[in-house]
């Protein structure tokens, strides 16, 4: 403001900050920083494939404790099999064991090894439950995986053999068929055998899984 005597002129200097009602504009507030999209979607990425083999893992579990059941049932009934014809004499007896046959033997002997084998391996399978990114222990179950199918496999078609010529015979060799007399005895090698292959079955999945999850790494 410029004093004079005679008059005063005032001089208004506005601020152009300050609009006409004497207020501050408000600024308007910088959007946000944009959110990392890439790294949020490969963490999701991340989870997800963690999560897949978590529910893979939990699945090997499952099924080897189906595997147990199936091979611990031809294991028993097939080791506790035997029958006596009733007209059996004090001198004749015409009594069937799974004894008299190496190939049933050897059907029992290898569905307990199978049976064994997986019920240690339950708490290995457990570990890749809670730690699934563990490959390592994967790889090794594989491989014995792989080997007990090999094992119970066989033993099982040795004894379907069995089974076959226990009902058909073979005529070519003069062998007559015995589950005309023997029929309970006929009976649970038949049910063995199909619970021997049922854990045939399940160890072919459970290889297979090992190994299309091993293959991603």
């Amino acid at each position: 403001m410029i004093s004079g005597d005679s008059a005063s002129t005032a001089i208004i200097v506005r601020d152009p900050n300050i609009d006409s009602k004497g207020k501050a504009p408000i600024e308007p507030a910088s959007p946000p920083a944009a959110a990392p999209k890439v790294q949020l979607a490969a963490i999701s990425g991340k989870n997800n494939v963690r999560g897949c083999r978590r529910c893979i893992a939990l699945l090997d579990f499952l099924l080897r404790l189906c595997a147990i059941g199936a091979s611990l049932a031809a294991t028993i009934t097939m080791g506790t099999t035997e029958e006596t014809l009733p007209f059996s004499g004090e001198f004749f007896q015409y009594h069937a064991s799974y004894e008299d046959l190496p190939a049933l033997t050897f059907f029992v002997i290898g569905n307990a090894v199978t049976a064994g084998y997986l019920v240690l391996s339950l708490p290995f399978s457990l570990v890749t439950v809670i730690w699934p990114q563990v490959l390592g222990l994967k790889l090794l179950l594989l491989v014995l995986d792989t080997v007990m199918l090999a094992l119970v496999t066989s033993s099982a078609a040795s004894a379907a053999s069995i089974v076959y010529l226990a009902h058909n015979g073979d005529p070519k060799a003069n062998w007559v068929s015995i589950c005309m007399q023997f029929h309970g005895f006929c009976q649970r090698i038949n049910g063995a055998v199909v619970a021997s292959f049922v854990a045939s079955v399940v160890l072919i999945v459970l290889v297979v899984m090992s190994g299309l999850v091993l293959r991603k790494h």
